[in-house]
Parts: structure tokens; C-alpha cells; sequence
């Protein structure tokens, strides 16, 4: 398909034919993206493409003031590594990174500190899973020994009322 002088037909990955046909279509990441199912007309493959808006996002502060690109892949490394065993699908951590992508976009500042985003990160693993909340934490915020774990278990007790 030409427009405006460039070529927008999607590439088969498999055989580089640009002969394509879309399958399937679905919102996926709480409607932040579209997931679209391809197959090849030339070699019959089949794969997967995703199509989100790109929005540029706030630059990142550093607790010893270094700025940096916001990073979804560091996000997603974050949280992957915390919830690595733990019983949550992709779906909801994809559903995860789109809520705090959401909340700093919606700052409307050009520049948020990291407290923030590990904040946010905090606040959505407390939401989804216990234990990848209290590994985060340990990290995040530094626990020096088994008394630090116990004391926000208990916390995590008290807001649970006690269950």
C-alpha cells in the first residue's frame, strides 16, 4: 500500500515478501495497544504485530540527579524480576506497565523523579501479588535485615485486615 510516496505494507519477518493480510485483531494492554495477527500470502507464516501511539514520555530523575529516557524495558525487567514464579499473566503485567506509563504521561511534567515510578511500581504489585510487592521492596527500598521483611509483612497484614 503506497501513501504519500512511502511504502506501508508490513513485511513478512520469515520471507521479507510485503504481501500480508491481517487475520486477527484485538486491544491488548487495556486498549494501549493493538495486537494484530499477519499471515504471509507468498510463504503462508504466520506472526504477530503490535501497534501502540508513541507519546513521548517525562525524562527520568535519578536519585543522585542523573536524567535518563524513561525506560519501559527497565520497568518491565523490574517487575518481571519480581514476579518471576508468582502466578500472573503476561496480560496483567502488560496491564501493569500501561497503568504506570498512564500515571507519569498524566503527571503532564517533562521530568519525574524515580520515587515516583518505583512509587507506582509498589502500589501495583501490592494490588496484584503480596510477594512480588515484598521482594520489590526489599530491593527498592533496601531492607538491611529479616526485621525489615517482618515489619512490612505486618504492614501488609494490617491493610489486609489481618488475613
Amino acid at each position: 500500500m503506497m501513501r504519500g510516496g512511502y511504502n506501508l505494507a508490513m513485511h513478512c519477518p520469515f520471507c521479507g515478501d510485503e504481501d500480508t493480510r491481517v487475520i486477527d485483531s484485538r486491544l491488548v494492554a487495556n486498549g494501549e495497544q493493538v495486537r494484530r495477527r499477519r499471515v504471509c500470502q507468498s510463504c503462508q507464516e504466520r506472526f504477530t504485530t503490535y501497534e501502540g501511539a508513541e507519546v513521548a514520555m517525562p525524562r527520568i530523575i535519578k536519585s543522585n540527579g542523573a536524567r535518563e529516557p524513561f525506560s519501559e524495558d527497565k520497568l518491565r525487567s523490574g517487575l518481571t524480576r519480581a514476579l518471576e514464579k508468582r502466578p500472573v499473566s503476561f496480560e496483567t503485567l502488560e496491564s501493569v506497565i500501561g497503568n504506570i506509563r498512564r500515571r507519569v504521561r498524566m503527571s503532564g511534567e517533562r521530568e519525574v523523579a524515580a520515587g515516583v515510578i518505583g512509587e507506582a511500581v509498589m502500589k501495583e504489585l501490592k494490588r496484584i501479588d503480596q510477594v512480588a510487592y515484598v521482594r520489590f521492596a526489599s530491593v527498592y527500598r533496601d531492607f538491611q535485615d529479616i526485621n525489615e521483611f517482618q515489619k512490612e509483612i505486618a504492614r501488609l497484614k494490617t491493610e489486609r485486615g489481618g488475613r
